[in-house]
C-alpha cells in the first residue's frame, strides 16, 4: 500500500532554545518555521546547533555508515553567456583559453573514471550558444553506448533555461519548453540533474551578482519538470557575499517547498525510502518518485572574481560603529520579498563566511530541511578537516572523490583527494565510509583490511593535491588527473 506523503507539521510558539522542541524536530516530528530557523542560525549555540543537526542526521542515516562517491566533474566548454561576478570560470568566445571539449575528450576522461570503479559523471559546463542541441544528444548517446554503467549528473537548470532559449522547443509555457528539451535529453541518456547554480534565490541578491542567470522560479521550475519525469536533482547554495541571514532561510524555505509539491505529486511516499535506478518506468511512461535527494552548501570563494574585490564588512570604520548593520541583513526578509533600497551600501559589501559560520549553516540547513535525504559537507571548498567535522554537523555524505573540477578552483580552491583519504576521514570521525550511487545506495561498504585507507602504508604519498584545471592541450588528448592506484589508495 502507497503512503501518501504529508508535510510535517509546525509549531511557530515553540522556543528554539526548549530541548523538547529540537528533540521534535530532531527525530522527524515537527518542522522549524522560517522564524525558528532564523534564530537558530543567528542565535544558537555552535556546539548545540551541531548535537541537534547530528542528533537528525543519525534519525535518518543511523549511527554508523556515511558516504562518498566515486565520481567526475567534467566541464565540457567555459564558454558561457552569464556575467555572474562571482565567477572565475567563465569565459568568451574570444577570449584565448575558452574551450569546449571534443567528444573523443571527453570519452578518455569518462574512461579513466570508469578504470577506477567509478559510477558517475557530473557534467556541467558554460551556457555555449553555439551548441546546437544535437551536439548534447549525440554527446550522450555516445556515453551510453560506450559506457551503460555510468550515470549522467549533467547540465544544471540555467543551462537548461539556456537552452530553452538557443533551441526555441515548442511549448506555451516555459515548463512545457523545458520539458519538451529535457524528454529528448532523457531518451539520450541524461539520468539526473546536479543543482548547480542554485546560488542565493532571493531576487535582489540574485540580481546583482548572476547577472544573465536564470531567476529562482526559473530554477526551481526546471527542477520540477525533471522530478515530473522522474529524475532525482540536489539542490545547492553559495553563501557567504553580499546575502544577508534571512536570505539563507528564504532559500531553504523555497527548497522545502518545492520539495513537498514534488513528493506530494509525485513521491507517492517518504523522501527517505531509497529508489534503485533499475526500478524505473520506461521513457514512456511518467514514472514516480522524482524529487531531491541531497543539499549541499558552500561559502563564496573570493580569488580572481569580481565580486571577491567588493570591500569586506567591518573593513570600514562606518562598519564598526554603534549600530552598523551589515547591507545584507538590512535587506534580506524571510518572506523574499526584499527592498535593494533598504540600505545603500547593498551589494557594496561583503561578509565571507569561515568554518564556523560555514558549520552553522550547514547544521542549520540539516535541521530546517526535514524533506531532504542527504546533507553533503563540502570539504572542496573548505578542505578537508573542517569537511570532516561537518560529518558532526548533520551532513551525511563527504561527496565526490575529486578527480577533477574547475570552477571552484578557478576561483583559488584547489582541495583534491583520493578515496583512501576520503575513508579515513571519514573513519577518524567516528563512522564507517560506505561508497554510494547518484540515489544514495550504498554501494559497498569499507570494513574490511582491504578498504582503500587500511591499504596505505605511506600516507605522504596521499596529500591534497593541486585539481586540474581544464585546457586543450597541443595533442588534443584529455591530461590524466588521477591514476587508478591513487584513487583506490594502494
Amino acid at each position: 500500500m502507497t503512503t501518501i506523503y504529508k508535510p510535517l507539521a509546525t509549531k511557530p510558539d515553540a522556543d528554539v532554545s526548549d530541548a523538547g522542541f529540537l528533540s521534535d524536530v530532531a527525530q522527524g516530528a515537527l518542522r522549524l518555521t522560517p522564524e525558528q530557523g532564523l534564530e537558530l542560525l543567528q542565535q544558537a549555540e555552535l556546539f548545540e546547533l551541531g548535537r541537534w543537526a547530528d542528533a537528525r542526521c543519525r534519525n535518518i542515516h543511523g549511527n554508523d555508515l556515511r558516504t562518498y562517491v566515486i565520481d567526475r566533474n567534467i566541464n565540457y566548454t567555459n564558454i558561457c553567456t552569464a556575467k555572474c561576478i562571482f565567477c572565475a570560470f567563465k569565459r568568451t568566445a574570444e577570449d584565448h583559453d575558452a574551450y569546449t571539449l571534443e567528444y573523443e575528450q571527453l570519452y578518455e576522461k569518462i574512461e579513466e573514471l570508469s578504470a577506477v570503479g567509478g559510477t558517475q559523471v557530473l557534467m556541467q559546463g558554460g551556457m555555449n550558444p553555439e551548441l546546437p542541441l544535437d551536439w548534447y544528444i549525440d554527446l550522450l548517446h555516445g556515453i551510453k553506448e560506450r559506457y551503460p554503467h555510468i550515470h549522467v549528473h549533467g547540465f544544471s537548470p540555467p543551462e537548461f533555461i539556456e537552452f530553452v532559449h538557443f533551441f526555441n522547443p515548442p511549448g506555451k509555457n516555459l515548463e512545457e519548453k523545458l520539458r519538451w528539451v529535457m524528454i529528448r535529453l532523457r531518451d539520450a541518456g541524461l539520468d539526473s540533474l546536479p543543482g548547480g547554480g542554485g546560488e542565493i534565490f532571493s531576487n535582489p541578491v540574485r540580481t546583482k551578482i548572476g547577472l544573465g542567470k536564470c531567476d529562482a522560479d526559473a530554477w526551481l521550475t526546471t527542477m520540477y519538470v525533471a522530478h515530473s519525469l522522474g529524475m532525482y536533482t540536489s539542490a545547492t547554495m553559495m553563501f557567504g557575499h553580499i546575502e544577508g541571514y534571512a536570505d539563507r532561510i528564504y532559500h531553504m524555505e523555497l527548497v522545502r517547498q518545492w520539495q513537498d509539491r514534488a513528493l506530494m505529486e509525485f513521491g507517492g511516499g517518504s523522501p527517505f525510502t531509497r529508489h534503485h535506478e533499475g526500478d524505473m518506468l520506461p521513457p514512456d511512461h511518467q514514472p514516480p518518485g522524482g524529487h531531491y535527494k541531497a543539499f549541499i552548501s558552500w561559502p563564496f570563494q573570493r580569488d580572481n572574481t569580481a565580486l571577491g574585490r567588493v570591500k569586506e564588512w567591518g573593513s570600514q570604520p562606518e562598519d564598526r560603529e554603534e549600530g552598523a548593520v551589515f547591507p545584507g541583513d538590512a535587506v534580506a526578509v524571510l518572506t523574499g520579498d526584499s527592498d535593494p533600497k533598504a540600505h545603500k551600501e547593498f551589494g557594496r559589501r561583503i561578509r565571507l563566511s569561515g568554518s564556523t559560520d560555514y558549520l552553522r549553516t550547514q547544521a542549520a540547513s540539516r535541521l530546517y530541511l526535514d524533506n531532504i535525504y542527504s546533507i553533503g559537507a563540502s570539504w572542496v571548498t573548505m578542505g578537508p578537516h573542517v569537511g570532516q567535522v561537518g560529518l558532526q554537523f548533520g551532513a551525511n555524505d563527504m561527496g565526490s572523490v575529486m578527480m577533477e573540477e574547475n570552477v571552484v578552483s578557478s576561483a583559488g580552491t584547489t582541495y583534491c583527494l583520493d578515496e583512501a583519504v576520503l575513508c579515513k576521514l571519514i573513519r577518524d570521525a567516528g563512522f564507517t565510509p560506505a561508497q554510494r550511487n547518484n540515489t544514495y545506495d550504498v554501494l559497498s561498504i569499507k570494513l574490511g583490511e582491504d578498504s582503500p585507507d587500511k591499504l596505505v602504508t605511506d600516507w605522504s604519498n596521499h596529500r591534497a593535491k593541486r585539481l586540474h584545471v581544464e585546457s586543450v592541450p597541443a595533442d588534443g588528448k584529455a591530461e590524466l588527473t588521477v591514476s587508478a592506484i591513487q584513487a583506490k589508495g594502494e
